[in-house]
């Protein structure tokens, strides 16, 4: 069976691809482009720099900075309107995972037309979105490079994933100047994001050998920088490391697809408003746990990628101490010990179940679950 790979055609990275990149744009016929942000970087003057930038070239930019930090329906069309009464000719997304993800749905709804939840689910447009420029200042979400764009429906409280083809961003920019200032909690969670990408794709049934060496890359630098990166956020090495390790992770997991991490936090986030990242960290050594049954050398994998001695262990001993590692480097790092830590209710627990089972990114877990399995993991979890 063949198997495709998407990624950006052109991705600038390292110290100075932000001022690079935006002197490529003119090569791109662009006349106006809508940067799609949140209020923080707007007021911060990370904006400022990429408008004056783009002034420069002779690029017109007009400014919507309402994103959320779970970007919704309505965050959407407030964004499009905004392209539309400037006729807007493409979209820049500034910022981490809100910022790429809603810059997305209002690129895919600008060609496609109609509400970003008929999108919802895999390959559901017809046409190409508006084409989008993805400068990113998160080392975690990789979504400046993927096709996975999630949106909370505020309607039904769950965050949809769309995953199409059509949402694959056309040049994406990783300057490390642009996250020596994220703090170390958003630091910690967005690192712990990463490597969940890295560990679901790579036990993704959809895995392949170019998305395992992505992975395990990505999870072996993650393991020596995050660290580091959360206690010393003006580490300009490990900064550069992390945004090497999240767009590996993002090559794997935007080929191979995820698992009931991501599905299980699609539920949490969309029904409490909770930081994607956290509640990807706090799910992760419970699903795992759970998908030892199929696929604990993979795990033992992991281990190894983490440093830990796995030559004397049977593949169950590593599986169990990719896990362990996997819970050193999140209490290192500050996540919390729980769900119950993040105000998450047990008597939700059936319902976020059903919709993670429902999601997108529940179809390529090793291991097929029941609701009471889903619930279960969540039990564990709180």
């Amino acid at each position: 069976m063949s198997t495709s790979f998407f990624i950006p055609a052109v991705n600038v990275m390292g110290e100075g691809a932000l001022g690079d990149s935006v002197g490529l744009l003119k090569g791109y016929g662009f006349k106006h482009g809508l940067i799609v942000t949140d209020a923080f970087l707007n007021k911060n003057g990370v904006v400022k720099t990429v408008t004056d930038l783009l002034d420069k070239q002779g690029i017109k930019s007009t400014v919507y900075d309402g994103t959320k930090p779970n970007p919704t329906t309505k965050n959407v069309k407030d964004g499009l309107e905004l392209l539309k009464a400037n006729q807007c000719d493409f979209v820049i997304s500034l910022g981490g995972g809100s910022p790429h993800d809603c810059a997305k749905g209002i690129a895919l709804c600008a060609t496609n037309g109609g509400d970003i939840s008929e999108y919802e689910g895999v390959d559901r447009s017809a046409k190409p979105q508006l084409p989008l420029v993805a400068i990113n200042t998160t080392a975690g979400t990789a979504s400046e490079m993927t096709r996975f764009c999630i949106i909370t429906d505020e309607k039904r409280h769950i965050k949809m994933a769309i995953v199409d083809r059509n949402t694959t961003p056309v040049l994406s920019v990783n300057d490390p100047a642009l996250m020596m200032g994220m703090p170390a909690g958003l630091t910690a969670a967005t690192g712990m994001d990463a490597l969940t990408h890295a560990v679901e794709a790579y036990v993704s049934t959809g895995a392949t050998p170019i998305t395992d060496a992505c992975a395990l890359k990505a999870v072996e630098i993650i393991s020596q920088s995050l660290r580091t990166a959360v206690k010393d956020g003006k580490n300009a090495k490990a900064r550069e490391d992390m945004a090497y390790a999240q767009f590996l992770a993002g090559m794997a997991f935007n080929n191979a697809s995820l698992g009931y991490v991501h599905a299980m936090a699609h539920q949490l986030g969309g029904m409490y408003d909770l930081p994607h990242g956290v509640c990807n960290a706090v799910l992760l050594p419970h699903v795992e746990e759970f998908n030892m049954q199929s696929s604990a050398a993979r795990l033992k994998d992991i281990a190894q990628a983490m440093g830990v001695d796995v030559r004397s262990m049977d593949d169950q001993q590593g599986a169990k101490a990719c896990i362990a590692a996997i819970r050193s480097l999140s209490k290192d790092v500050g996540i919390p010990a729980n769900l119950t830590e993040l105000k998450a209710k047990a008597e939700d627990i059936p319902t976020l179940a059903a919709n993670a089972l429902k999601d997108a990114c529940a179809l390529t877990n090793p291991r097929k679950g029941t609701q009471a399995d889903v619930e279960g993991i969540f039990k564990a979890a709180m």
